[in-house]
């Protein structure tokens, strides 16, 4: 007897999920995520394996520990910092823009400072930024060793000032809640006894003087650079 041509068809199984492979660069993309929605403090190897639909041990594959993954989130971040060719002529110049870029970067990523405060920077990205800073210090004629220190400083200048604005960005304060605390220390101030504290006293306004904005920035900015100059020895 002859088989019929007509065979039943099996239901064809649906295809199986590939999962996506994991890579120190999902790892930070994940982190990132993390640092951007819930702040510094949610970033943990746990949070970040749940965002990844993997369990925390997958992750240390790729990344040996937190520590780690911070110095990955501030290489990530340091892929904005833009720094000029070392220009002898207009190093001072320079350097106030490579600081300007370096804490708009971080202002760009709320946490990231955080993340970079007790940590040398060894990424690199980082390292770029760090040899292009070194650049425009040796270009301005300042020794070998006043131009590693200044480095150094410049980085924990911009590091302090963003991370300062994002413990004040995560208090949930407005425009308005600030000027009424600025208010508010200024009165402080003028209230105090003026026979133990005269100065503070008298200059009360200037001590409240540049809250908002970048005035405080760009005068830290001047004063560094200023210093520095009078190290240079051409």
């Amino acid at each position: 007897m002859n088989q019929s041509p007509w065979q039943p068809i099996s239901p064809e199984k649906p295809a199986r999920r590939v999962r996506e492979p994991l890579t120190r660069e999902r790892i930070v993309d994940a982190a990132m995520e993390v640092l951007l929605e819930q702040g510094y403090e949610a970033v943990s190897m746990r949070k970040v394996a749940q965002m990844l639909n993997t369990g925390p041990a997958s992750l240390y594959a790729h990344v040996a520990n937190k520590r780690e993954l911070d110095q990955l989130l501030v290489d990530r971040a340091a892929e904005g910092i833009e720094i000029q060719e070392a220009d002898p002529e207009r190093w001072q110049e320079q350097l106030k823009a490579a600081m300007r870029s370096m804490v708009t970067v971080m202002r760009a990523y709320p946490g990231v400072a955080r993340a970079a405060i007790g940590q040398v920077p060894l990424g690199e990205r980082a390292l770029r930024s760090t040899e292009s800073m070194l650049a425009i210090l040796k270009a301005g004629g300042l020794p070998d060793q006043a131009a590693a220190w200044a480095v150094d400083m410049i980085g924990l200048f911009v590091t302090a000032t963003a991370f300062e604005e994002s413990v004040q960005g995560a208090s949930g304060w407005t425009e308005k809640d600030v000027t009424r605390f600025v208010s508010e220390l200024r009165q402080f101030f003028e209230g105090l006894p003026p026979d133990k504290f005269p100065v503070t006293v008298a200059l009360a306004g200037a001590l409240t003087t540049g809250a908002l904005g970048d005035e405080r920035f760009e005068f830290g900015m001047q004063v560094i650079v200023a210093g520095l100059a009078t190290l240079a020895e051409n």
